[in-house]
C-alpha cells in the first residue's frame, strides 16, 4: 500500500491538498486536526503515536495521505512511501497565514516569527529527508495532481525504508530528489 507523508511549514498548503484529497474520496489524515497531535512540555508539536500507527496499519483502498510536520514524525517515516516536502517562499507564507480563515496559527507576530524561523532551521532538515519537494506557489489542483501522480509511482526516490534518519537531526541527505514546481 503507498503513503504519502506530505510534511512542510505552515501555510505551505498541506491542509487544503488533504482536503481536496477527502473530496476527492481518498483516505487523508491532517495531523493538525483535533485528537491527532498533542503539545509537549516545551510546547513543540507532537503526533499521537498509537493512533497515527492504527491508521497506517488499516487496510485501505487506495493510496494513504498523510499531513503534518512535529517533532517525532521521524519515527514514521520507514512506514511511507513517499516523504514530500512541500514548500513557498516566505512572502508567500506570510501572505497565507495572513489570509486564511481555517486556522489562526501564524497570525500574531510571535506565531509568524516562529513559522519564519523555523522555514530557516527546520524546512531545511526536512528537504534533507524528503523524497520529493513540491514548490506550492502553482494553483492547489496542480499541487494535488503532483501529489497523486507520486502516489502512482512506486519508485519513492533516494531515501528508502528503514534507510531513512532524522529529518531533524540532519544525519542523511538525499544525493537527489525530485522537485516539482
Amino acid at each position: 500500500m503507498t503513503r504519502v507523508l506530505l510534511t512542510g511549514m505552515s501555510g505551505t498548503g498541506k491542509s487544503s491538498v488533504i482536503a481536496e484529497l477527502r473530496r476527492r474520496g481518498f483516505a487523508a489524515i491532517d495531523m493538525d486536526e483535533p485528537g491527532w497531535s498533542v503539545r509537549d512540555a516545551e510546547g513543540n508539536q507532537l503526533w499521537c503515536e498509537e493512533r497515527l500507527r492504527e491508521a497506517l496499519a488499516a487496510e485501505h483502498v487506495g493510496p494513504v495521505f498523510v499531513s503534518g510536520c512535529a517533532e517525532n514524525q521521524v519515527k514514521f517515516y520507514p512506514q511511507f512511501s513517499h516523504i514530500v516536502l512541500m514548500s513557498a517562499p516566505a512572502d508567500v507564507l506570510m501572505e497565507r497565514l495572513a489570509s486564511r480563515t481555517d486556522n489562526h496559527y501564524g497570525k500574531r507576530p510571535d506565531e509568524l516569527a516562529e513559522v519564519l524561523h523555523h522555514l530557516e532551521s527546520v524546512e531545511p532538515l526536512l528537504r534533507r529527508s524528503a523524497t520529493h519537494e513540491i514548490v506550492t506557489t502553482m494553483p492547489l489542483d496542480r499541487v494535488v495532481a503532483a501529489v497523486l501522480s507520486l502516489a502512482q509511482t512506486s519508485d519513492p526516490g533516494p531515501t528508502r525504508g528503514s534507510d531513512r534518519t532524522s529529518a531533524l537531526d540532519g544525519t542523511r541527505r538525499a544525493s537527489t530528489r525530485r522537485r516539482i514546481r
